[in-house]
């Protein structure tokens, strides 16, 4: 199977009878790869971003913006560091969306969020993002208590409003020249519970267990209805969900780089053409520069010819 074919599959582009049951958590298409062929694969689609995000810096036309959605242990951070290892760091901005601020909670709910994105020849990245508000805020239904609303703005079509919210505001983004690719690594609940336990049991992976991951996995259920009718409720064409298999972290990571490569390859990116003035000015700089090495060059000779 080609990777477009692969991305392809995974690829929500129309909610209409979105359902998250048919995506196998544990699914690699049928790829049956090594460690080490696993990582070269990898390896080749970060460079290759690598060069796409060159080109993307130095234009200065497009923006791109990576949302990554998923539950407690689905290896939202791991992906970041492996699948953007290779980018240049003063294009690329991480952001990470903790529980809001006494500030940010008095402005709407897309307000942090619009003074994180990325500016043109950017990517940025939000490791969660404001569909926290259709989620958490949903499975915990005091928070949207505590944010300050209105009794009459929070009716029992709440959701429905803000879905709407985030796909005007998703649009007004890719008609601005932002890219828009979200992806929702889809763990399995007995995967959660393995990569779990292994934060327990082994020394050198204690820090990273926190139990208030074990305190969400008791809502797993809601949890797994809100992000179906969340990704339902949002998935467009300019801005598609992608549902990525990851319960095996090999594959999240190949995924989810070939699709950011696969997006930026379709924007045919290139290096901005220089105009006359200023290949008059690097042709003055040429010459004074190879005339400076002339200069030292003789300088030297003279000084060995003295010496």
């Amino acid at each position: 199977m080609r990777p477009d074919d692969i991305i392809e599959r995974f690829r929500v582009t129309d909610g209409d009878g979105f359902r998250l049951k048919r995506f196998d958590p544990a699914d690699t298409c049928g790829l049956d790869i090594d460690k080490d062929a696993a990582k070269q694969l990898l390896q080749d689609g970060v460079r290759r971003l690598h060069e796409l995000q060159e080109r993307l810096y130095a234009g200065r036309r497009w923006s791109v913006l990576i949302v990554l959605q998923a539950i407690d242990t689905a290896g939202k951070d791991g992906t970041i560091e492996h699948v953007m290892s290779g980018v240049n760091p003063q294009g690329c901005r991480v952001t990470s969306f903790k529980a809001p601020s006494q500030l940010e909670l008095s402005h709407n709910f897309l307000w942090r969020a619009t003074c994180a994105l990325p500016g043109r020849g950017e990517i940025g990245i939000f490791n969660r993002s404001y569909y926290e508000e259709v989620l958490v805020v949903r499975v915990h239904p005091e928070l949207l208590k505590k944010q300050g609303l209105a009794p009459k703005l929070i009716g029992k079509d709440v959701w429905q409003q803000r879905f709407k919210s985030i796909r005007e505001f998703e649009h007004h983004l890719t008609r601005n020249g932002t890219i828009i690719l979200k992806f929702f690594l889809h763990l399995s609940k007995d995967e959660q519970r393995r990569r779990l336990l292994e934060r327990i049991d082994q020394p050198d992976k204690n820090w990273k267990f926190d139990p208030a991951d074990i305190a969400e996995r008791r809502h797993w259920d809601a949890y797994q209805a809100s992000y179906e009718e969340a990704i339902a409720s949002t998935a467009t064409k300019t801005a598609p969900w992608h549902v990525v298999p990851a319960d095996n972290k090999w594959f999240t990571r190949l995924f989810v780089a070939a699709a950011i490569v696969e997006c930026l390859e379709k924007c045919k990116l290139k290096f901005p053409k220089v105009d006359d003035d200023a290949r008059e000015a690097m042709a003055q700089a040429r010459k004074e520069l190879l005339a400076e090495g002339d200069l030292g060059g003789s300088r030297l000779k003279k000084g060995r010819d003295d010496g």
